[in-house]
């Protein structure tokens, strides 16, 4: 099914500003040198612009890429903006996101490592 992004193993944030002139070719050379990650794998890349109320997502399909633009009539994205990485985010990060909340909810319960038995 075309652009089924629900398959993609990682879901990756580019944080800061980017560009969302850029097309696939461009976003995929970011992925590549600046983030020194690899665009052809199983992965969701978001980027968002400087108005936060547009984003394009980047996903291969195994035999070409799938590019998403999304534009949200009211409201913005609420993205973070550490420059120059990206942040992988778990499927929970991402429809809070889509949703218009911040990937770091303060009051959601965090996932406990090992704990030891008393």
């Amino acid at each position: 099914m075309l652009g089924d992004i629900t398959k993609a193993q990682n879901i990756y944030v580019a944080c800061g500003y980017t560009d969302l002139r850029k097309g696939i070719d461009g976003l995929a050379a970011l992925v590549q040198q600046r983030f020194e990650l690899d665009p052809f794998s199983d992965s969701l890349f978001l980027f968002c612009g400087r108005r936060c109320d547009r984003m394009k997502a980047l996903y291969w399909e195994g035999d070409g890429f799938v590019l998403l633009y999304k534009r949200l009539e009211r409201g913005a994205f609420q993205w973070p903006r550490k420059e120059s990485e990206a942040v992988a985010i778990t499927p929970q990060q991402f429809r809070w996101l889509m949703e218009g909340l911040r990937i770091e909810q303060p009051k959601a319960l965090k996932p406990v490592g090992r704990v030891a038995v008393i």
